[in-house]
């Protein structure tokens, strides 16, 4: 078999092959593992909203709504209902304050605005610090750190800010944003109140 001369139109040639050859890999493995990412991702949705609203029979995924908020921001809401009757809400609330960039919490309610539970779905924070969160604010053995069946009023804020809450150790941006995240669920939480009460006159 005769040698390629090496030319820049052989060269060419080559890295257009190698390109299409490579394209047609990635296009191959993404549509392999999109519905699995897919399932995956609705799953864990599935399970921070049964982790964190009152017991319920529904199904809050199918019935999620979307409430805007103060800053024109758009948050999912997942009613739970127990035979037809509301019992909470899951509020799918996030920030941009980390101290890496977005943190993501699925936050609980009850019907009487007590924080049922919360679950962090996604953040970047600094391992060993930020990222002690989900342990952190959910510790009822520490009242001043803990916002587990607490209703939220305007004390609950870092220590630094004025509040009553025990900023996570060394970690204070990370605790700050975790509550911005919380006050932008609230906001929704009251907004859901609001509406049920106009629909229930």
């Amino acid at each position: 078999m005769e040698k390629l001369t090496s030319s820049l139109k052989n060269m060419l040639l080559s890295l257009a092959l190698i390109s299409t050859v490579v394209a047609g890999l990635l296009a191959f493995v993404y549509v392999l593992t999109k519905e699995p990412i897919e399932q995956a991702a609705k799953q864990k949705q599935e399970n921070a909203i049964r982790e964190v609203t009152p017991d319920f029979n529904n199904n809050p995924a199918e019935e999620q709504f979307e409430i805007e908020i103060s800053n024109g921001d758009k948050l999912a809401v997942f009613p739970a209902r127990q035979d037809g009757k509301p019992v909470g809400i899951a509020v799918e609330t996030n920030t941009q304050k980390g101290f890496s960039g977005e943190i993501k919490i699925m936050v609980g309610f009850d019907m009487n605005g007590m924080i049922k539970n919360y679950s962090v779905l996604k953040h970047a924070e600094t391992p060993g610090l930020g990222s002690k969160m989900q342990e952190w604010f959910s510790d009822e053995s520490k009242p001043n750190q803990n916002v587990i069946n607490r209703k939220w009023n305007a004390s609950m804020k870092v220590k630094k800010d004025g509040g009553e809450i025990d900023a996570i150790t060394a970690a204070t941006i990370s605790s700050r944003a975790f509550m911005d995240a919380l006050n932008r669920a609230y906001e929704v939480y009251l907004k859901v109140k609001e509406t049920n009460s106009e629909t229930a006159e």
